[in-house]
């Protein structure tokens, strides 16, 4: 067998090699990244825990249910800090963090439609 044919054979047979094993190593169908799943996403972004499903409108929530998920969210991070105002800014309601003196640390906004927190500032 020829040299060049030897190498040329080598090479193909190597990039195969590691076309195979990247395929079955990293499978996208099996592989579980963030926010697929089970795999976390809810810990870190509070999420609506009514959320409609299929092709169902999206209804608004309102400003108690506003309330209650960042009160959720605000109470596991420090108990310590509490709810002020919230003003309606269209497709999303404002939420003022405050602590005991009454000082404004933290503007959340809570999307209508999905209920997600998002900082204001």
């Amino acid at each position: 067998m020829n040299t060049k044919n030897t190498i040329v054979t080598m090479s193909t047979g190597t990039a195969l090699f590691f076309i195979v094993a990247g395929m079955l190593f990293f499978n996208p169908l099996t592989v579980m990244a963030c926010g697929y799943g089970n795999s976390g996403g809810s810990d870190f972004v509070p999420q609506r825990q009514n959320a409609y499903a299929g092709n169902q409108a999206a209804v608004a929530i309102d400003i108690e249910q506003a309330r209650s998920i960042v009160e959720n969210h605000v109470s596991r991070l420090n108990p310590d800090l509490a709810i002020g105002n919230i003003n309606d800014a269209g497709g999303f309601f404002e939420v003022e963090i405050i602590n005991g003196d009454n000082e404004v640390l933290q503007m959340l906004g809570v999307d209508k439609y999905s209920g997600r927190l998002m900082m204001l500032n």
